[in-house]
């Protein structure tokens, strides 16, 4: 069960890593019921290739710098529409959008249990600069902008 465990929060170590990198429509899905190859598959878009590679690298420096992981297996870094990782206990897909759409991992593995993404916690910096903002703005992509409240 421990290693059960580690395992998970390796994938959303994983998770973390690639939203920390504009990762889009993020889902974990749990295997472990379904007898299948691996525990856990975690699915991630990018809007272009260079977002691919760049969510790719964020994951592999994570799991290697922090959990001493590398992946067993590796593909599609020279296309980039659809990079793999294989960490034999789970298995990281990043997808190009469209690609995503077309394969639909989450159609042919629709049985799986869905776990929660874990939540990023805002940088210290951005924080305190929210703490500083007008109750009538909000902070948008990192600029100041009014609310219009009184539509």
């Amino acid at each position: 069960m421990g290693t059960e465990n580690n395992t998970l929060d390796m994938v959303k170590a994983a998770a973390s890593a690639a939203i920390g990198r504009r990762a889009q429509d993020g889902v974990i899905l749990d295997l472990r019921e379904l007898d299948g190859f691996t525990d856990f598959f975690a699915i991630f878009s990018g809007t272009s290739d260079i977002q691919v590679e760049g969510i790719s690298q964020a994951v592999l420096e994570e799991l290697e710098n922090n959990w001493a992981q590398k992946p067993w297996h590796q593909e599609g870094e020279r296309k980039a529409d659809w990079i793999l990782l294989d960490y034999v206990d789970f298995v990281v897909h990043i997808f190009l959008s469209e690609r995503r759409a077309y394969y639909n991992l989450e159609r042919l593995w629709a049985e799986a249990e869905q776990i929660e993404l874990p939540e990023l916690t805002m940088p210290a910096h951005v924080e305190a600069l929210e703490e500083e903002l007008d109750p009538d703005s909000t902070l948008v992509f990192g600029e100041q902008t009014e609310r219009k409240s009184d539509i």
